[in-house]
């Protein structure tokens, strides 16, 4: 438990951090989750835009530090190698 004013006051900082992380990673998983949406259902086109869609949201969840470089990196790859195959 914190005891000193900077300590509690580093609490309260890291849970409005948290929330907002959390926030982020939800948007980003919605967009993503759109993305494999639209790959189930067969249509490219639906899937090329969802993905033009996401890509910026997964990027800017690496330049808040939510998800790592690589990791973003890996998902997209992932995905747009998926979507070109649908066609």
């Amino acid at each position: 438990m914190a005891n000193t004013p900077q300590s509690k006051k580093r609490a309260r900082q890291n849970d409005a951090r948290f929330q907002v992380n959390k926030m982020r990673r939800s948007r980003i998983r919605t967009f993503l989750r759109k993305v494999e949406e639209a790959i189930t259902s067969g249509d490219q086109a639906a899937a090329i835009a969802a993905l033009r869609a996401a890509q910026p949201e997964l990027m800017r969840g690496v330049t808040k530090g939510v998800v790592h470089k690589n990791t973003a990196a890996r998902k997209m790859s992932r995905l747009s190698a998926r979507v070109k195959a649908i066609g």
